[in-house]
């Protein structure tokens, strides 16, 4: 009898206890949809900012000093206006902004537009290389020849708009983005050429005047000689800027509306008055998600 139970609880429960030790091998158990913050839709914030702007003033003074020159031999002959006269200049400064865009998101991807104002009022000086009594020869006669010069660039507002693409992980959402800039600056390029033709090194000119711009020095031994002195100016205010744009950083949700951001920005601006200039910025900023 004992051994009939036996059979009797083998056939009827350890099929059931080793199907359940086996559930493995019916498939996979459905599992709930991933959930990912949701950065979707429109937003907008403030931002502080602090950066560094660069210029390549070495071009600046080429138009003034050829206009400066052009009723003289010695501009088509030794070409002064070419001559390095000034260099490149960098200066840092902190700012203030706002920004606003709108996210498509496909899961963890994140991709959508963004416009981007920065006021910062910096104001970048050329670094100067006086050239001082070079004697060249010009149509026949010599010269000698004085250049000195100053430039400056102010860029004050700017904006970029830019496409962003970004990868939701968890609450962060590192993002990189390309982007057009524009904005306005105020520049300022001087220049300053004198010395003599013909010299005699007798009453030469020490600076520039409009006054003494072409005085006779001419002697029996030095006919021709003559004293040179022409300064030139450009100046312009709230001048276009425009130029590309391209960087990255990360946004830190709070809660669902509140975010902070930190990010990392480089601008090349294309020439302005022969000036170059690009800008390296870092911003942090707090935002709202609508």
């Amino acid at each position: 009898m004992r051994w009939v139970i036996v059979a009797l609880f083998a056939l009827g429960f350890a099929p059931r206890a080793l199907a359940a030790d086996l559930d493995i091998l019916r498939g996979s158990e459905p599992v709930g949809p991933a959930f990912y913050t949701n950065w979707s839709g429109f937003y907008a914030g403030g931002q502080y900012s602090y950066g560094n702007t660069n210029a390549d003033f070495s071009g600046s003074t080429q138009p003034l000093i050829a206009s400066s020159l052009i009723e003289l031999a010695l501009e088509n002959d030794a070409m002064p206006s070419q001559w390095p006269l000034l260099g490149s200049g960098s200066t840092s400064g902190s700012g203030f902004g706002g920004f606003v865009g709108y996210n498509i998101q496909f899961q963890d991807l994140i991709i959508g537009f963004e416009g981007n104002y920065s006021h910062s009022p910096v104001t970048v000086q050329a670094s100067e290389t006086p050239i001082l009594d070079r004697v060249v020869s010009a149509g026949g006669l010599q010269y000698t020849v004085n250049e000195t010069g100053s430039a400056s660039l102010a860029p004050k507002d700017f904006g970029t708009l830019r496409f962003r693409a970004g990868y939701v992980v968890n609450n962060f959402l590192p993002y990189g983005f390309v982007g057009l800039a524009l904005g306005v600056a105020d520049y300022q390029v001087t220049s300053c050429v004198y010395g003599q033709q013909d010299p005699t090194g007798i009453g030469a000119p020490t600076g520039c005047g409009q006054a003494q711009a072409y005085t006779s020095c001419a002697t029996a031994a030095h006919p021709n000689c003559v004293n040179y002195s022409v300064p030139n100016t450009m100046t312009k205010r709230d001048a276009l800027l425009y130029g590309i744009s391209a960087g990255g950083g990360i946004d830190y949700a709070f809660t669902q509306h509140i975010f902070a951001r930190g990010e990392f920005e480089y601008v090349q601006f294309a020439p302005i008055a022969h000036i170059v200039a690009s800008q390296l910025n870092g911003r942090v900023g707090l935002g709202f998600k609508f």
